[in-house]
């Protein structure tokens, strides 16, 4: 069958098209933290809304990835990563309000007339700590949540539909004000992290650095994974999940060390986004937030961890410009987009650079 022209010459550029592109982005990247530092009147000055901006998408971007990592290699759909990333956040934003308020109580509670911190606020004025937290409120909770459903040996759909709603009934306890995390307005307000103004232009780019450094550690990870033995093991998994078993493999364990690497991720990933953007609430746990994250992938190829950045890139930078032009049809557009890569292009928009899945 005869293909078109365009996607005839992108399959024949390859891997040296991959690069490229990859390096130009790299270089973008890059350079983009060091010109915000420029003076305001310098024209090559990249403005803090354009940092935060691209910053934001970065934290999608490896949100994308821990995602393609159990559905794109381990066959496991999940409709709940946007409550590991906003555990994350939550995490981090601890610190920032403890920072905000000295050695008084958060704003939030002073308003709400609490006399003292909840006993799960110990600690978090050290950063370190919120650190540790960062790590381990979305990882234990994967890891518990990931035990008792792989032993149960709970699949395709239904542990979809599980995962979307763990994240809607972490999404309402978090929207009650008695829980001690600001209710539905979350945490904001952000004025020091580490000593420094969270907003002075040297902190956004030293925190837009980091989300570049994570999400370039994380690709990495991905793909040493993804070639190894391990790799191997969990994309038989994924398309002969018992075959694999009668060749003696138990499958529980290796899904619940990627499910806890994804979520652990997206904990990360939610923790540099939070200062960057100064606003964490329940609404990032939003079961469509985790929906929109599935699309991304798909979008972009799942299977092959650099489609999901791009797939995170492209329909975010859409999103911001059609929710200021066309905000009424971004929904419409969206969908209209899914569709027709899903029925065009069904290994998503990499797969025209790819020769082969990966």
């Amino acid at each position: 069958m005869n293909q078109p022209i365009t996607v005839t010459v992108a399959q024949k550029a390859g891997p040296r098209l991959t690069l490229a592109i990859a390096a130009v982005v790299g270089v973008i990247l890059l350079t983009m933290p060091l010109l915000h530092l420029l003076p305001a009147d310098n024209p090559l000055q990249v403005s803090a809304y354009t940092l935060t901006l691209v910053g934001k998408i970065l934290c999608y971007a490896i949100v994308a990835l821990a995602l393609d990592l159990v559905w794109g290699y381990a066959g496991l759909l999940s409709l709940g990563h946007g409550l590991f990333f906003a555990l994350g956040g939550y995490a981090m934003g601890m610190y920032l309000m403890r920072e905000a308020a000295g050695d008084g109580l958060p704003a939030f509670m002073s308003f709400l007339a609490w006399t003292e911190l909840p006993w799960y606020w110990a600690g978090t004025q050290h950063f370190l700590w919120a650190l540790c937290l960062v790590v381990l409120a979305p990882g234990l909770l994967a890891l518990v949540f990931g035990f008792f459903a792989f032993r149960s040996r709970i699949k395709g759909v239904y542990f979809s539909i599980m995962t979307q709603a763990l994240t809607f009934a972490g999404m309402l306890l978090f929207f009650r004000n008695e829980t001690g995390f600001g209710g539905n307005n979350g945490f904001t307000d952000f004025k020091r992290i580490l000593g420094f103004d969270v907003t002075a232009p040297g902190t956004r780019a030293v925190l837009f650095l980091a989300t570049v450094a994570l999400l370039v550690g994380s690709l990495l990870l991905g793909w040493r994974l993804a070639r190894s033995k391990f790799g191997r093991v969990l994309t038989a998994l994924r398309d002969a999940e018992n075959r694999l078993m009668f060749c003696g493999y138990d499958p529980r364990g290796y899904k619940l060390f990627i499910w806890v690497l994804s979520a652990v991720l997206c904990g990360l990933a939610g923790a540099l986004y939070v200062p960057q953007v100064g606003i964490i609430n329940p609404s990032e746990m939003s079961p469509t937030n985790s929906i929109e994250a599935a699309v991304w992938v798909a979008l972009g190829g799942r299977g092959s961890l650099v489609g999901p950045l791009l797939g995170a890139g492209l329909v975010n930078g859409m999103k911001s410009w059609f929710t200021v032009a066309f905000p009424e049809y971004w929904l419409f557009f969206l969908g209209a987009l899914f569709i027709l890569v899903t029925l065009y292009l069904p290994k998503g928009v990499i797969g025209l650079v790819k020769r082969g899945d990966k």
